[in-house]
């Protein structure tokens, strides 16, 4: 599962590898594991996710504007209610690796993964190109690229 989501990261081009500076503010990580299961309890797959510890973030230094999408209780009524009087069907979207999708802006750093770390560079860290789960901007970051694409295509 690690190695999966490793092949992930480095597909979508993540990170790019950089020396080290004394103005670098590094971001841990950690490994968050989940086990899916099937409706009957049997394992369906393993995962595991690669997530930025975002608390070590400094504001004004990689983290400029945080964001977090809160959908309120009274919207999602609405909605569902306007479904229920039209008759109109809805669908749920699951987006896999959906912070990954999101740009990064400003210039974070993250020290590479144990037992994923390029053999060639090991004092070099990763320069993120794009958004972990846990970084203070991701939420913003993949809210921009989902309403541009949607709006690109007509809503």
């Amino acid at each position: 599962a690690m190695t999966e989501e490793i092949n992930a990261l480095i597909c979508n081009r993540t990170w790019s590898l950089v020396s080290c500076s004394p103005a670098m503010n590094l971001v841990g990580y950690k490994w968050v594991y989940r086990i899916k299961r099937k409706v009957d309890g049997i394992v369906m797959r393993y995962k595991a996710c690669l997530v930025a510890k975002g608390f070590i973030q400094l504001y004004g230094v990689d983290n400029l504007e945080p964001f977090s999408l809160v959908v309120k209780p009274t919207t999602l009524r609405i909605i569902l209610s306007l479904v229920v009087s039209h008759g109109w069907s809805i669908c749920q979207l699951d987006v896999n690796n959906a912070f990954l999708h999101g740009f990064l802006h400003e210039n974070v750093y993250m020290s590479q993964p144990m037992g994923f770390g390029d053999l060639d560079h090991p004092s070099y860290f990763c320069k993120l190109h794009r958004c972990l789960y846990g970084l203070k901007q991701a939420p913003r970051a993949w809210f921009h690229r989902f309403t541009t694409q949607l709006t690109l295509i007509g809503f």
